[in-house]
């Protein structure tokens, strides 16, 4: 808003800024953040704090509550900033829409997997009664912003971990993406997506990748930022992933859970008739390609007929299953038979 940035930028009043960032970032990163404020002249408070699913709670969004309410922040001209993993941005997201009922942020995401997926959209949210994201709201960001050299100091297991919502949307929509995870998965690990010099037969396989990987998360996303259509094939890998997730924690990481889910719902597809034997291996592999779990003991047929009852509930009474149709391309489903689950389920397992 061009009223807005004349506002801040020709007040006498001092620059001031809220940031919350993940601890485990400020020991990496904290002292450059700070640097970089005090460079510019602007007075800073950080919080660090530890963001993790087993702390994604409202108590954590009072805590930030307080410390906003003690450092007296503007909310026309001072955005709160989000430095962290997809955690840290539902927490602060879901905070800076409670505080004076609306307060403009900044999401900075530091993991591949909060880089192509919490980065896009509208969600906040925290964990409630052992349920994912249970209370939240729709509240966007006013930007964000994206850069890759975060990643290089993550652990490779977070690497396969947002690979897991990247194939998501390869197998959704886009068969070069889906090559591209097939043919560079191992080099993307390998260089923790860093645009590396002296890799020419690689291309920029890194910027094509996430590239790729946000445009489809927008394109599925911004006609239906709302969610007002419940047909969303953005869903696919989410419909048993947050049953077993909350389950299992912490043994599975979020893009893990995903990937576990999709690897059930590809056999669901093949049982169906959707995908061939070959497809089905091909993504089976390149799941495995990508260091991805493609199946947990904690995924029981129980679960999964626990999980599904859960979908309906809250998906207008159909189940509304995205399934792929081929690579890179899929449709939703609401005529999956108990008997087909099943038999798909028993392949699965015999696997």
């Amino acid at each position: 808003d061009p009223q807005q940035i004349e506002l801040a930028t020709a007040s006498k009043r001092k620059l001031r800024r809220f940031i919350v960032i993940d601890e485990v970032v400020d020991k990496l990163y904290g002292s450059k953040v700070r640097a970089y404020f005090e460079e510019n002249n602007v007075q800073h408070k950080i919080l660090a704090l530890p963001t993790t699913e087993e702390t994604k709670s409202m108590d954590l969004v009072l805590n930030i509550l307080h410390e906003v309410q003690n450092f007296s922040l503007d909310r026309r001209t001072e955005p709160i900033i989000a430095i962290g993993g997809g955690v840290c941005l539902d927490i602060v997201g879901l905070a800076a829409s409670l505080y004076r009922r609306r307060t403009p942020y900044i999401r900075v995401p530091t993991t591949l997997l909060s880089y192509v997926d919490a980065s896009v959209g509208a969600k906040t949210g925290v964990n409630f009664l052992q349920c994912k994201n249970k209370l939240g709201g729709y509240t966007p960001p006013v930007a964000s912003f994206l850069d890759r050299s975060f990643i290089q100091s993550i652990p490779r297991r977070h690497i396969s971990n947002g690979l897991g919502e990247i194939l998501k949307m390869a197998l959704m929509k886009h068969k070069g993406l889906f090559d591209l995870l097939k043919n560079h998965g191992k080099y993307l690990l390998d260089t923790k997506f860093q645009s590396c010099n002296g890799f020419a037969h690689h291309g920029d396989a890194a910027l094509q990748t996430t590239r790729i990987a946000i445009e489809t998360m927008l394109e599925e996303l911004a006609p239906n930022l709302w969610e007002d259509d419940l047909d969303r094939l953005v869903d696919f890998g989410h419909l048993i992933s947050p049953e077993l997730e909350m389950r299992v924690l912490p043994s599975l990481m979020h893009g893990e859970a995903v990937n576990v889910d999709m690897a059930f719902m590809t056999y669901v597809a093949h049982a169906r008739g959707l995908l061939s034997a070959q497809e089905k291996e091909q993504i089976l592999q390149c799941m495995k390609g990508l260091e991805l779990p493609v199946w947990h003991s904690g995924c029981s047929w129980a679960l999964i007929q626990r999980a599904l009852r859960e979908r309906l509930k809250h998906s207008g009474g159909q189940p509304r299953m995205p399934l792929p149709t081929g690579l890179g391309v899929a449709d939703i489903f609401n005529d999956t038979s108990e008997e087909t689950l099943k038999r798909a389920y028993e392949m699965w397992v015999k696997d």
